[in-house]
C-alpha cells in the first residue's frame, strides 16, 4: 500500500533507467550485512543452544531483523527528502513521545539494569536509535531555515541545545551514556558544518568536556569504569572482566585469526559476544587481517556517506546534506566508540557496532538510513530533489546521467 502511494514519485527504484542506486555504497553495506550475519552466527551459536536448544536461533533472528531492514530500506528510499524536511517537527515530538515511554513503568523493559527498551511480544524497541535519527533530520531542518542566525548570532547557537539538553537528560535517565554522547557528538559537528563560528563551537567542546567529568563524577559505576580500563588487569575478575576477555580474544587471533567458527572466548568467557563485543570475537576468528579488512569496510562506508552529503550540498540540497552528514557521524561515533572499547582504549559501553551487531532496532535503523542516504544522492545527482520540483510523467523516461 505504501509503495502504491509513493510510486508517482520517481525515486532510484523506480526510474527511467530501472534500479538507479549509487552500487559501491550500497555494496559496502551489503557486505557490512553479510559479515555481520556470519559473525552473528559463530558468536551466538554457544549461548543460543544453551539457552534455546537451537544453535542456530539467534541467526534465524537476525535474519528476520536483516529483512525488515531491507524493506525500511527500500520504503525511505520512496520517500522524497522534501517530506522528510516537512516532518522535522512531528518527528522531534516523536521522539520525546518515544524517550518518556520508555521511562514509565510497565511499558519500558528494563535489562541488565538500564531501562533502554519498550518491549512487544516477539520483539523490543530502542527509541534511543530512531531518536538520534530523527533529531539528525530536525537540526537539519534547523539549520536549513536559520542558516544567517546559526553563523552570525550566539542564539541562534544556542538554540538547538533547548531540544538537545532535555532529550540527551531523558537517555542519560535510561541510562544511555553511549547514546548521548554519540547524538550529541552528531550534533556538534552539524553545527560545524552548518557554519558556526571557530569561537563558538571552541566554547561547546569546552563545556561538553566539564558535562562529560560532571555526568562521570556523578555515578560511581561510570567512575569504577573510567579508572578500571586504564588497567583492566588489575580487577580482572570483577569490573575489568570483559575488558580482559576481550583482549584476550585479540591476543588469540594474531594476523589470522583461529579460524572461522573456532573462537573459545564466545563459550562464555567474553560476555555479549554477538552484541556489544562482537569485534572481539571476529578478531579472534579471522586475526588483525580480517579486522583491518573490516575496518577498512566500516571507513569506506562512512566517508562514502560524507561524500554523498558533500555531492548534495554542490547541488545546493543543503536539507539533504546536513541529513547525510549527519546519518555519517552518527555511524561513525558508533563505530569508534564500540571499537574502542573492544580495543580497550574507552572505558566499556553498552553501545552496538552498525550493521554487525545483533539487535533489531539497531539494524532496522541502519538500513533504514542506508535507504535515506540512497535517496539523497540519487536526489543531488538528478536533480529531483527541490521542495518546488513538480514531479512528471517525464522524469521516469527523461533522467539525464551524471556520473560520479
Amino acid at each position: 500500500m505504501i509503495f502504491g502511494i509513493l510510486k508517482p514519485y520517481p525515486s532510484p527504484l523506480i526510474s527511467g533507467r530501472g534500479i538507479d542506486l549509487d552500487f559501491a555504497f550500497l555494496a559496502g553495506c551489503l557486505a557490512l550485512l553479510g559479515l555481520g550475519l556470519v559473525m552473528i552466527t559463530s558468536a551466538s551459536s554457544e549461548v543460543a543452544a544453551v539457552q534455546s536448544g537451537n544453535p542456530l536461533y539467534h541467526m534465524f533472528r537476525h535474519l528476520v531483523y536483516v529483512a525488515l531492514g531491507l524493506v525500511a530500506c527500500g520504503a525511505t528510499m520512496m520517500v522524497p527528502i522534501a517530506t522528510w524536511q516537512r516532518m522535522g517537527f512531528m518527528m522531534l515530538v516523536g521522539a520525546f513521545g518515544l524517550l518518556f515511554l520508555v521511562l514509565v513503568p510497565g511499558i519500558g523493559r528494563e535489562v541488565n539494569g538500564s531501562m533502554r527498551w519498550i518491549g512487544f511480544s516477539f520483539f523490543n524497541v530502542q527509541p534511543s536509535e530512531i531518536a538520534k535519527v530523527f533529531v539528525v533530520i530536525y537540526l537539519a531542518g534547523y539549520l536549513v531555515r536559520r542558516q544567517q542566525e546559526v553563523r552570525e548570532s550566539w542564539m541562534g547557537f544556542f538554540k538547538p541545545f533547548i531540544v538537545l539538553l532535555p532529550m540527551a537528560g531523558l537517555l542519560l535517565m535510561e541510562p544511555d551514556f553511549g547514546a548521548t554522547v554519540v547524538m550529541m557528538g552528531a550534533a556538534a559537528a552539524m553545527l560545524f558544518l552548518g557554519g558556526v563560528g571557530l569561537f563558538r563551537f571552541s566554547l561547546m567542546v569546552v563545556l561538553a568536556v566539564v558535562a562529560v567529568f560532571i555526568l562521570v563524577q556523578a555515578q560511581p559505576y561510570r567512575m569504577a569504569r573510567l579508572i578500571t580500563f586504564t588497567d583492566p588487569w588489575a580487577d580482572q575478575f570483577g569490573s575489568g572482566y570483559q575488558l580482559t576477555q576481550a583482549l584476550i580474544a585479540f591476543g588469540r587471533g594474531e594476523w589470522l585469526g583461529v579460524g572461522l567458527g573456532n573462537s573459545v572466548q564466545k563459550q562464555f568467557y567474553l560476555p555479549e559476544a554477538h552484541t556489544d563485543f562482537v569485534f572481539s570475537v571476529l578478531a579472534e576468528e579471522l586475526g588483525v587481517v580480517g579486522s583491518l579488512c573490516t575496518v577498512a569496510l566500516f571507513v569506506f562506508v562512512t566517508v562514502r556517506a560524507l561524500y554523498i552529503g558533500l555531492w548534495a550540498e554542490k547541488a545546493k540540497q543543503f536539507f539533504a546534506a546536513y541529513m547525510a552528514f549527519g546519518l555519517a557521524f552518527l555511524w561513525i561515533g558508533q563505530f569508534l566508540i564500540n571499537i574502542g572499547v573492544n580495543v580497550g582504549l574507552l572505558p566499556t559501553k553498552g553501545l552496538t557496532l552498525p550493521f554487525l551487531s545483533y539487535g533489531g532496532s539497531s539494524l532496522v535503523i541502519c538500513c533504514a538510513c542506508v535507504g535515506l542516504l540512497l535517496r539523497i544522492e540519487w536526489e543531488s545527482r538528478t536533480h529531483l530533489g527541490s521542495e518546488e520540483h513538480e514531479f512528471k510523467e517525464s522524469d521516469f523516461a527523461e533522467e539525464t546521467y551524471h556520473g560520479r
